[in-house]
């Protein structure tokens, strides 16, 4: 017997808000199958407003009552059963966020759960990032965002330790991480990798999902630190506006490629890391994989 669902995970990020809808199909004597069925990412860069000012502005406030009341609609299209929408690092900070949070429930109907790093962390765990894992192999895995960076140590298919930092790519544009919050985080990945012969980087965010995508490397295979580094002296090499026009990037992602490529050469480099592989996963698969599996509090439609 075949049973087909839909359940939703709204991602609001530093950066940018998405919204994931995905396929649960459940058929006898066979595991479950998760199947992406639509994505949908909006750009308002909430830590723009939060990390200079330690609010959310009234224009994006607007932005975000109507970018969740456009999701309400999108998921009754769809006939979603069941939603979490969960934010992270500039919603935890903005000293407005229980406000914000109260007027998206009342004009939109969706509620927010602001996360901590760590249940964010434990999130992306979720994902289907076991399948690309090695039992035999040492990993530092990175998730970069807008706002905070999560980092793991996983050896012997397991996660050994993880820490959330500071350091994301709307701060880094912003010129408002500390030297000793780089400090901080060269000598976490330092202590936490030097009792391993070899360590191999997994990379997770749009950033780096971007960079995969260009470089034509066959799915599965990594990219090498060599690539890594050249491609990030080739953007710097370009203004804006030329990486809009010349290397055809989005306006959105054209200035914040520049500081992720920053945070993931900086991990390879202080962990000796050579290659780092590319899975595409991030928050939004696993908030579907912690909905099915009653890991998370869910929304019922």
């Amino acid at each position: 017997m075949l049973k087909i669902f839909k359940y939703a995970a709204i991602d609001i990020g530093s950066n940018a808000v998405r919204l994931l809808i995905s396929n649960i199909i459940e058929q006898d004597g066979k595991p479950t199958k998760f199947k992406k069925n639509s994505l949908v990412r909006i750009p308002i860069r909430l830590g723009a407003d939060v990390f200079l000012n330690g609010e959310i502005s009234e224009f994006n406030q607007q932005r975000m009552i109507d970018t969740m009341t456009a999701f309400s609609l999108i998921m009754k299209s769809h006939g979603v059963v069941k939603y979490k929408a969960c934010a992270t690092s500039a919603m935890r900070e903005a000293s407005n966020n229980k406000d914000l949070v109260q007027k998206i429930s009342e004009t939109s109907g969706i509620n927010i759960d602001i996360i901590d790093g760590q249940v964010e962390a434990a999130i992306i765990a979720e994902t289907d990032l076991h399948t690309y894992i090695d039992e035999n192999k040492t990993y530092l895995y990175v998730d970069v965002g807008g706002g905070s960076t999560e980092f793991s140590i996983i050896h012997n298919a397991e996660k050994i330790k993880s820490k959330s930092f500071k350091i994301g790519t709307v701060r880094l544009l912003n010129d408002i991480v500390k030297e000793d919050t780089w400090n901080e985080l060269e000598e976490w990945i330092k202590t936490n990798t030097e009792h391993y012969d070899k360590i191999e980087l997994i990379g997770s965010g749009g950033n780096i999902n971007k960079i995969f995508k260009v470089s034509g490397t066959p799915i599965g295979k990594p990219l090498s630190y060599f690539y890594l580094t050249s491609y990030y002296w080739d953007l710097k090499s370009y203004s804006y506006e030329g990486r809009i026009t010349e290397l055809n990037l989005n306006q959105d992602r054209a200035d914040v490629i520049i500081p992720a490529t920053r945070i993931y050469l900086s991990a390879m480099k202080w962990s000796g890391a050579k290659d780092i592989y590319v899975p595409k996963i991030g928050l939004s698969d696993g908030i579907i994989k912690s909905l099915y599996y009653d890991k998370v509090s869910s929304v019922s439609l």
